[in-house]
């Protein structure tokens, strides 16, 4: 097809995970004519392999624990089994439920939706099969796939989160490789399923990208929990037999459990499909964006995965809808990273914002920071969880980072966000009455204390 050719569509997108369909969703509602492209299942890795079903195996994880703490709380029940045929029943009901709700909203809307593996013949045509479509616009939304290390070969006894998803017992053992979002995600499941977990991760703490606090406070929780935690230490290589695999670090201590799972982050899914060939600039098989999500090809927007930064399904919904409404001559503002809030699932639950006290003090000189710890919160005593609520703001100024570590933290971070992105000052949210007792009322409680009236904490 000749670049010149004449457009079939306003929009081509390439991808139907979260940025793709999102955008194409929007597009539509705006009246732009949208083709979108999926090899696959529509939703994604994140509904199909990443955020939905690894969410459900943590809460099957949380019931797990309350059967077998039930005496903690004054209930006699014990956990019999893990049955893990059910557990699958349980988290592939969720992830079909959505899908077929996300087929009706795109077969609602006016989108062309094409199922098959679509490769750039130029810049602005993508042709699947026998058809070329060709777009006015551009979008790049092809998602990522779990990485490993070089010289370890997945198979076997070594799996990565994907074929973590589909296990069909519990392993009595396991070493996670990599002490990330997803390392600690699946260590936590693992542990409650009541497998010896050991962690191993190459840099100095746990989810290195979080405020150091909260990682210090991860790894005490884990401790507590049996899960054995290694830092600072150095995969060398992996062999496997039929009954165990076995891991050397790089100072010769060799590590064995019965599986071995690689959780060393993803990458991006861009070569092979002719985004080279299309001079569409990339580095380290990312494609590279401005904030605007526009590549160094006129009229061509990446989102998503592929795009360096956070990985995460809201990015990638954010970005799409940002691409569709600037197509559209909406003139949106562009997505800001840092007013993107994290979650990661483990139990503890950590939920952030903004910056960290360590980026906060880099960027602004003298800031102040304050923790409040959750024992002061009648509902995280309730609960029987420990963690803090931590805010960082600059010197007589805004809050710049919101972190929390705890039961059901994840469920804080909406408040948080509109903390951060509104620029918000102490003094502008001690007033704001918080519901008691509850998990949240532990964010008012910090923000009283920075306000310099604290109610249940020292001053």
């Amino acid at each position: 097809m000749p670049a010149t050719a004449d457009p079939t569509h306003d929009l081509v997108i390439l991808g139907g995970g979260s940025g793709g369909y999102a955008c194409a969703l929007r597009a539509a509602e705006l009246g732009l004519t949208v083709a979108l492209v999926e090899k696959a299942r529509l939703g994604g890795t994140c509904l199909h392999q990443g955020c939905i079903p690894t969410k459900a195996l943590l809460h099957a994880a949380e019931v797990a624990d309350n059967a077998r703490d039930g005496a903690a709380f004054g209930v006699r029940s014990s956990l019999e089994s893990i049955d893990m045929a059910g557990v699958h029943a349980y988290k592939d009901g969720v992830v079909e439920r959505l899908y077929k709700g996300l087929q009706g909203l795109v077969g609602s809307r006016d989108i062309d939706y094409v199922e098959g593996e679509g490769r750039l013949s130029d810049a602005h045509t993508v042709t699947v099969g026998d058809r070329d479509l060709v777009g006015r616009h551009l979008v790049l939304a092809t998602g990522s796939a779990a990485r490993s290390l070089p010289g370890l070969e997945i198979g076997g006894r070594v799996v990565t989160s994907e074929e973590a998803l589909r296990l069909a017992t519990v392993p009595s053992s396991v070493i996670v490789l990599g002490g990330g979002v997803i390392g600690v995600e699946f260590a936590s499941v693992y542990r409650s399923f009541g497998a010896d977990v050991t962690i191993v991760e190459a840099l100095p703490r746990l989810v290195a990208g979080e405020d150091e606090a909260v990682s210090k406070q991860l790894e005490r929780a884990f401790r507590k929990r049996r899960i054995t935690v290694l830092t600072g230490v150095r995969f060398a290589s992996a062999s496997q037999d039929e009954h165990s695999v076995t891991v050397t670090t790089e100072d010769g201590t060799e590590l064995t459990a019965d599986l071995l799972l690689v959780a060393v982050g993803r990458g991006p899914v861009a070569s092979g499909m002719g985004l080279e060939e299309a001079g569409i600039a990339m580095d380290r098989g990312f494609v590279l964006a401005d904030e605007r999500c526009r590549t160094n090809v006129d009229r061509v927007y990446a989102v998503g995965d592929i795009v360096p930064g956070l990985q995460l399904a809201h990015r990638g919904f954010a970005q799409g809808i940002f691409v569709a409404e600037d197509v559209a001559g909406r003139s949106p503002v562009p997505v800001d990273e840092l007013g993107i809030p994290r979650v990661t699932y483990c139990d503890p639950e950590i939920a952030s914002i903004g910056l960290t006290e360590a980026q906060a003090r880099e960027r602004f000189g003298e800031v102040t920071a304050y923790e409040y710890n959750l024992g002061g919160n009648g509902k995280s005593q309730i609960l029987k969880t420990q963690g803090f609520v931590k805010l960082v703001r600059q010197v007589d100024g805004p809050v710049v980072g919101v972190h929390m570590i705890g039961a059901r933290m994840g469920e804080q971070v909406g408040e948080a966000q509109l903390i951060y992105n509104w620029q918000a000052f102490a003094d502008d949210v001690a007033p704001l009455v918080h519901a008691h007792p509850t998990q949240n009322e532990a964010l008012g409680e910090a923000f009283l204390a920075l306000a310099g009236k604290p109610l249940h904490a020292h001053a």
